[in-house]
């Protein structure tokens, strides 16, 4: 079968370090193209893996006969890269935050099955094995339903991770629209979607920029959320856990608690309330420093090769987004909003 011919837009750090490799490594996949304004990025990674350069996603578009394209920009540009593509009818994998508002994101859906195209969005946190091994160990049932919880993801910022530094688009909120819950917050608002198997109906959150110099994006937040369930918990997204940064998430339910990601090493822990503990050590999720596959490649592009919708769909980015923006309405007119 004929390999699934790739452009990719946007060549900073995500491009370079997750998702350019994955495809290189995946035989479904040929990289062919790259766009970025910085023309010597795109060049590269053109020298690197094959195919050509361009200052322009339009003029690839234009140019390039390709089937899928990734879009790995700032989150501004999202929407119209992801809805330019989708017209060229391009299957499209976009990181996320998908969006900057709802009704982008519901544009992007609506291009996407206008053309008959697939649309992904760059949730991670669902495809990592801990995660991966919690759901299972909840989907059975052994611990009866989630209660409370609380989820968090934080690490120093993008100046370690960004290819611009301190310098970077995730600094300037007319290019990032949202710092770290843009970045952090919305994949644990996917991820405890999804965890759960629930939707989050009312959000409180405090969001605001502690202590990076010369930026007006937020830095950190805390949001209390009510599940549809009736469940209720805690969302915590940080750039400013300059030691020891955070990726767990704890669930008390009827019947034990689960701790994810909590112990290196063990990576899931089910505390029944009668009965022995038990651990399950099935691998470490990726971190800014230490790369492991992300799984969102492969997943992508299985959905391309093989026909079938990606289970990490527009629409459930959308919801995942929804509720980040609902956290900053709440920040905004200290009410709780529900959803």
């Amino acid at each position: 079968m004929s390999k699934i011919k790739i452009a990719v837009f946007g060549c900073g750090a995500i491009a370079q370090r997750r998702h350019i490799p994955e495809y290189a490594e995946n035989e479904l996949a040929e990289l062919v193209a790259f766009a970025d304004p910085i023309l010597e990025r795109a060049q590269a990674m053109a020298d690197q893996y094959g195919g050509k350069a361009y200052a322009s996603y339009e003029e690839l578009l234009a140019s390039e006969d390709v089937d899928a394209v990734s879009v790995c920009t700032p989150n501004h540009l999202h929407a119209s890269m992801a809805i330019s593509a989708a017209n060229a009818g391009k299957h499209v994998l976009v990181e996320k935050p998908m969006a900057a508002t709802a009704e982008e994101g519901e544009q992007m859906i609506e291009a996407a099955r206008r053309n008959g195209v697939f649309l992904m969005v760059g949730h991670n946190q669902r495809l990592m094995p801990p995660h991966v091994k919690a759901k299972e160990i909840l989907d059975s049932g052994e611990l009866g339903r989630v209660l409370t919880f609380r989820t968090s993801f934080g690490h120093p910022g993008p100046e370690g991770w960004s290819v611009d530094g301190a310098g970077s688009w995730f600094f300037r909120k007319d290019e990032a629209v949202m710092g770290a819950m843009g970045d952090l917050g919305v994949h644990k608002s996917d991820f405890i979607r999804y965890l759960l198997n629930d939707e989050v109906a009312e959000v409180a959150g405090f969001i605001g920029t502690v202590d990076k110099k010369d930026t007006d994006v937020d830095d950190n937040a805390a949001c209390l959320l009510r599940m549809k369930s009736g469940a209720i918990g805690t969302l915590v997204a940080s750039w400013t856990q300059y030691k020891g940064g955070d990726n767990s998430t704890v669930l008390w339910c009827e019947r034990g608690v689960m701790k994810i990601g909590t112990v290196d090493g063990d990576e899931v822990i089910v505390e029944p309330t009668e009965g022995l503990t038990q651990t399950y050590k099935v691998g470490a999720m990726a971190t800014n420093e230490k790369q492991v596959p992300s799984g969102v490649i492969d997943a992508f592009l299985e959905s391309v090769s093989t026909g079938t919708p990606p289970a990490i769909s527009g629409e459930e980015g959308l919801k995942s987004l929804k509720v980040i923006l609902a956290a900053f309405e709440s920040q905004r007119t200290g009410q709780f909003v529900k959803l």
